[in-house]
């Protein structure tokens, strides 16, 4: 009979906790591994439905600035486009002779406005002036009469009462400061055409019996647009002798030393020729 071989069993018992402690470890790297992918997996999944809530977001964004600005853009008026204004024939041809770029002296500029006027009536001669800023105004008188009448009346309970029935048949209305509170009630009506009364520019005045004097001899306020930096009046007729026109128009110039950008005169029909002011200014 084979012999029996001895087994250590003592051996074996700790080749088997070896084993069973490396498998034991190895489950665990295995476990965390999959802890940490599924944290990963997570984490992931997280960002991406933050992201697709943040995208849900800003398309609801977008929309309601959308329809924010459809609501904003129905309630603008619709301004129509200005059409480019065609010139007749008679205003061609006149234009066609003014040398465009160059500016003219006062005397040649009244000179000019005579000889381009093509209107059957006597024309008036108008000055438009673009100066450096909004609000700028001046008192002027000119030495000449420029051919228009101006009708100035004193604010009383009479006039006031022809007013708030929509009789107004004066250029200037004046008014002593007393008045206000009766002049209030009719700002809808004297406010929109500029007629009034303001201290600015004196028809609001404790003495409205000689600013009237002062208006008739030929005073007034020339200022601005309000929102522009513009000036627009009349100096006299084409049918004036050139010295008057020409006086009335050194006159504006002179008022508006160093405050002028641009000044053209025209008459009512016919082209704008540009004048050189600063000859004038610098004097």
């Amino acid at each position: 009979m084979g012999s029996k071989k001895n087994v250590d069993m003592t051996q074996t018992e700790s080749d088997v906790k070896i084993i069973k402690a490396e498998t034991e470890k190895e489950a665990g790297a295995e476990k965390k591994a999959a802890a940490k992918e599924e944290t990963k997996a997570k984490k992931e999944t997280c960002a991406e439905k933050k992201a697709a809530a943040d995208g849900k977001k800003e398309a609801k964004a977008k929309k309601e600035a959308g329809a924010e600005k459809e609501a904003t853009d129905e309630k603008k008026p619709v301004v129509p486009k200005k059409s480019k204004k065609i010139r007749g024939k008679k205003y061609q041809a006149v234009r066609a002779q003014l040398d465009k770029t160059k500016a003219y002296d006062p005397a040649q500029a009244i000179a000019l406005v005579k000889k381009f006027s093509y209107a059957k009536f006597d024309a008036s001669v108008e000055v438009h002036i673009v100066v450096k800023e909004v609000g700028t105004s001046v008192n002027l008188t000119l030495p000449h009469s420029t051919g228009k009448s101006v009708k100035v009346v004193i604010a009383d309970d009479q006039v006031l009462a022809e007013v708030e029935k929509g009789n107004i048949d004066f250029d200037v209305l004046l008014a002593a400061p007393e008045l206000m509170p009766k002049l209030a009630k009719l700002a809808k009506i004297l406010g929109p055409k500029g007629l009034m009364p303001n201290p600015k520019n004196g028809t609001l005045t404790p003495k409205p019996e000689l600013k009237k004097k002062e208006l008739e001899a030929g005073t007034f306020t020339l200022k601005t647009e309000n929102k522009a930096p513009l000036m627009h009046l009349v100096i006299g007729k084409v049918s004036m002798e050139d010295k008057a026109l020409e006086e009335n128009l050194l006159a504006i110039i002179r008022a508006l030393k160093n405050k002028i950008v641009k000044l053209v005169i025209t008459p009512s029909m016919g082209p704008a020729i540009r004048v050189n002011h600063q000859l004038e200014e610098n004097t």
